[in-house]
């Protein structure tokens, strides 16, 4: 059986706004003084989908290299008339714009410290996933929005994407039975991996900023400004940039908040050996990697291979929920799917539905709910508390990647059992002249 995302919700009975879907059309009212920081391809996709709903005035774009930042600065004055002033220090920027919203697109090792600073400043915040690099650094920007008082909105856009939404009421409603298990998977992408020439940073570049509180390494053009997600002093890999939108679906679906314990391993055995050398670099992140996450009533795995393809599998990312009545699909360009275990069963399957085709994202709706929630003074549907829990996950995995063992973790301290090597990866020292957050 085929169904419409929209005949599904007018037969569900479940409605949409128990899982906090919100009207697709913001009210109208004043416009913010908004500014964005990390101004290139994915900070202009969601400043764009921003300035249509029509709630903005963008003030300033700050950004540590001047070609996306010009680029991005004649593209809002284009679209909206605006004159965002430039910056390539963001506190500057917080100091002389006073933005009452900041869009924060920066690479992940970038995200602590641009959140609490927009927040103290008082603005609310639309920080991109995952929340940050370190567990400690996402806590802090936790505490850091309570003492403000402000909304942080995290781009967990599948919170808010249609078919996710009547996918979870298919799975909330009992349909699937009892789920014992939950595996969340991507596939294809790469083959062996050549070392490239590191080389002069582009002009206009200023190379030392762009690294950051990170450890600075020689610029290479395959780390930046696009390849940063797979280098680990940047970002946690395909587990952190894929893993944490799917991570966050099983939380979304569980009433558990963490799991018990976490194991992870993989390599690279396609991409070949790391190189990290004055002349060259090859990324360091697996191209192979399997964790297991062990919650109370259920297990939780996530898997990647960065080559191959799905090939004799049917989808090639998304999750599958293994219940006692049958198995649920959540996809992303696929929809999602039931497969009933009894032969006299009927398979659903609901098509995708974005808001945005062409980019297959759902960032429009996600932002209008940010915008509401700042109007109604409410949380937004993906709150920073619950996307933090979902963004500690892929950075527990890598804890246990990096150390080779199992993690036991107490989810309610934040504090890793027993194993004084793993609690000190909760954090890590920044590079002076930034300091961690408390």
């Amino acid at each position: 059986m085929k169904t419409t995302r929209r005949s599904f919700l007018k037969t569900s009975a479940l409605a949409s706004t128990a899982f906090g879907a919100t009207p697709l059309i913001a009210a109208p009212g004043k416009k913010f003084r908004t500014a964005v920081i990390g101004s290139g391809w994915w900070g202009m996709n969601i400043l764009r989908d921003a300035i249509s709903v029509g709630r903005t005035k963008v003030v300033g774009l700050a950004d540590c290299y001047e070609r996306p930042l010009n680029a991005s600065a004649d593209e809002v004055e284009g679209l909206t008339g605006d004159k965002p002033r430039k910056y390539k220090d963001y506190t500057e920027m917080l100091r002389k714009e006073r933005p009452e919203i900041v869009i924060i697109a920066t690479p992940d090792h970038w995200h602590a410290l641009p959140a609490i600073d927009s927040l103290e400043a008082g603005a609310h915040v639309f920080l991109e996933k995952p929340t940050a690099h370190t567990i400690v650094e996402s806590r802090a920007i936790v505490k850091a929005a309570q003492a403000a008082d402000r909304v942080v909105q995290v781009g967990l856009h599948r919170r808010i994407g249609p078919h996710h939404v009547s996918g979870m009421e298919f799975l909330k409603s009992g349909k699937v039975g009892d789920i014992g298990m939950v595996r969340m998977f991507v596939t294809g992408g790469g083959s062996i991996e050549k070392p490239t020439p590191n080389a002069t940073p582009p002009d206009g570049m200023d190379w030392d900023l762009w690294c950051g509180p990170a450890p600075k390494r020689p610029y290479n053009r395959r780390l930046a400004p696009g390849g940063w997600r797979n280098f680990l002093d940047y970002a946690n890999g395909t587990l952190g940039d894929w893993g944490v939108h799917w991570l966050d679906q099983v939380l979304w679906w569980s009433d558990e908040k963490y799991p018990k314990s976490v194991f992870s391993t993989g390599g690279r055995p396609v991409r070949g050996d790391v190189v990290a050398s004055e002349k060259e670099c090859t990324s360091d992140a697996p191209d192979t990697q399997i964790a297991t996450y062990e919650f109370e009533s259920f297990t939780a795995t996530w898997e990647h291979r960065k080559y191959a393809g799905p090939g004799a599998e049917p989808h090639r990312y998304g999750c599958y929920f293994y219940g006692s009545k049958g198995v649920f699909h959540m996809g992303w360009r696929d929809g999602w799917t039931f497969y009933p275990s009894s032969r006299r069963g009927q398979k659903v399957h609901v098509d995708p539905d974005f808001d945005n085709e062409k980019d297959g994202h759902n960032i429009p709706p996600l932002w209008r709910d940010f915008i509401d929630a700042i109007d109604n003074k409410r949380a937004p549907v993906a709150e920073i508390e619950a996307s933090h829990r979902s963004s500690v996950l892929p950075m527990l995995g890598m804890m246990s990647y990096k150390l080779g063992r199992s993690i036991q973790w107490d989810g309610a301290k934040e504090q890793v059992v027993g194993d004084a090597e793993a609690s000190k990866m909760l954090r890590r020292d920044y590079r002076k002249p930034w300091t961690y957050p408390v």
